[in-house]
């Protein structure tokens, strides 16, 4: 699938070298009505940001019951156990909420390989989302090779 001039197509948006970042996000987020908190995901252990979500009622609730992250997926509407399908579930160590009680922190335990839906060169799950550096407001640069 080609992508417009504005919008990247999922293989360049994930694995390219030039930034796209997405200011409008958070707006969106809003505009859309979805009842939700950002959820910032960090290895209980090493203190690595995985990665951000977000979290409704239900999510935060199914989180509590099944002691692993929960989240609710803003793009496609409906609550996402993470990694139900790839097996890279992230065990809950305990929930945390910020002074203004408007973003939760989820300390995890990975479970798997990996936090993120993307995989390395190699084929293998990334331990998180955060694998290239922003070296400009253009350009971006792997870590992982």
């Amino acid at each position: 699938m080609a992508a417009s001039a504005n919008i990247p197509a999922p293989d360049d948006l994930e694995e390219g070298t030039d930034a796209h970042i997405d200011f409008g996000k958070v707006a969106q987020i809003g505009r859309d009505g979805h009842q939700v908190v950002p959820v910032v995901l960090q290895d209980a252990d090493s203190g690595d940001v995985l990665f951000i979500g977000y979290a409704n009622d239900e999510a935060l609730r199914l989180t509590f019951e099944r002691r692993s992250a929960v989240l609710y997926s803003t793009s496609r509407n409906e609550i996402w156990h993470k990694g139900a399908t790839s097996g890279d579930t992230l065990s809950l160590v305990d929930v945390r909420v910020n002074c203004e009680q408007n973003s939760l922190l989820y300390r995890v335990r990975r479970d798997g390989g990996g936090a993120c839906h993307t995989r390395d060169a190699n084929g293998n799950s990334r331990p998180g989302c955060y694998y290239r550096a922003v070296d400009s407001p253009t350009e971006l640069r792997h870590l992982d090779g």
